[in-house]
């Protein structure tokens, strides 16, 4: 992955995705969104992926979307350059659509400068955590742009109206302590040493769970968000009926009556 804004390691179950352009304070390239959704498409097939953590290499998260990068792929200001553009945001929604859609559980820290594009990204995880430094902005508004990959879908259910018609309309930066007074993280880290720490052992925790269980309940989640709680209560009664018979479940009262750690094997 030499020439990919991205590096990978692997810590026993839990990938981390590692944002690796720092000397562009990781914005965000046409590149960068067409390897979200090939690296996505790969962690949700494999079957020694069990978390994911998304982190990034220095001074910022991210800077957001990498415009001189982007502007180069919009040529004609004509009708066909318009549609050009429209089938290219639409491709690059892709990308955030693919985190959200990952069955298996996406962590995000983030430090420094989370902006624009990072907050689209962060939107699509389902934890976020942060350092005490960290500045984040819905920065669209602010360059004259609507944010098209997922903010103004996804954040409402994050933070609550209020909180977000505020940030999406003023394109303000707001810090870490109001993100988590909002909801939008759930922790706040004094260092990045600790917030990898802290976060790494969280996506362990959930990476020692029976990956069958861990992957319907983010399914569930997703459903009853989409289609609301009386669909999703009779979505989730198939879905458990499958997964009683499934081994981890032996496993688990195995292991409760030999008062050891269970070991799940997602089968």
């Amino acid at each position: 992955m030499s020439d990919s804004p991205f590096k990978i390691e692997k810590d026993g179950y839990v990938t981390w995705l590692v944002l690796n352009r720092p000397e562009k304070r990781n914005a965000m390239t046409w590149e960068f969104f067409q390897g979200l959704i090939d690296l996505f498409t790969q962690f949700d097939e494999d079957p020694e992926v069990r978390a994911v953590v998304i982190r990034a290499e220095g001074k910022s998260f991210t800077a957001g979307i990498d415009l001189a990068s982007l502007a180069k792929l919009v040529e004609s200001p004509g009708a066909d350059g318009r549609e050009k553009l429209r089938k290219l945001v639409i491709e690059g929604q892709k990308s955030t659509a693919v985190i959200q859609q990952c069955r298996k559980p996406v962590l995000a820290a983030a430090h420094s400068h989370c902006l624009g594009g990072g907050v689209d990204l962060l939107c699509a995880c389902d934890v976020r955590m942060a350092t005490r430094d960290t500045v984040f902005s819905i920065r669209e508004t602010k360059i004259a742009v609507v944010a098209d990959l997922g903010t103004l879908q996804r954040m409402p259910y994050i933070v609550g109206d209020g909180w977000f018609r505020e940030l999406a309309l003023s394109g303000r930066d707001f810090t870490a302590e109001e993100a988590l007074q909002m909801g939008f993280i759930n922790r706040i880290f004094e260092d990045r040493e600790t917030l990898y720490q802290e976060i790494g052992r969280l996506a362990q925790e959930m990476a020692a769970n029976s990956p069958l269980a861990v992957q319907g309940v983010k399914d569930v989640i997703r459903f009853t968000r989409d289609y609301g709680v009386q669909a999703s209560l009779e979505y989730v009664a198939q879905k458990q009926a499958a997964l009683l018979m499934c081994e981890d479940l032996t496993e688990a009262m195995s292991a409760f009556m030999e008062k050891r750690p269970p070991v799940f094997k997602g089968k």
